[in-house]
């Protein structure tokens, strides 16, 4: 399998991963429009719908969190203590998006 290159400043370690996850995603994509154009049933379509849209939510999920981890961490710097809490609880609620 041939490495992906990302090659921005922007680049973490995830970005790899959500790049295959989206990728994939984007094949499953391409079969529902083949289920529809072949008339399949629609709860045989909705539940590959289903799963495509939960890959791309958990691929946003992954690239929030990380940036908040690594981005956001590293603008804000090394905070006192009692400063972070606020940090804290924005990471914390990020994971129900």
């Amino acid at each position: 399998m041939t490495k992906i290159e990302l090659p921005h400043e922007h680049t973490h370690l995830s970005h790899s991963a959500i790049f295959k996850r989206l990728k994939r995603a984007e094949g499953h994509l391409r079969s529902i429009v083949t289920m529809i154009e072949d008339g399949r049933a629609c709860v045989d379509i909705a539940q590959q719908l289903h799963a495509v849209e939960k890959a791309i939510c958990q691929a946003k999920r992954t690239l929030i969190q990380d940036h908040i981890d690594h981005c956001l961490e590293n603008t804000l710097g090394a905070l006192a203590n009692g400063e972070r809490a606020p940090l804290d609880e924005f990471k914390q609620i990020t994971k129900y998006l």
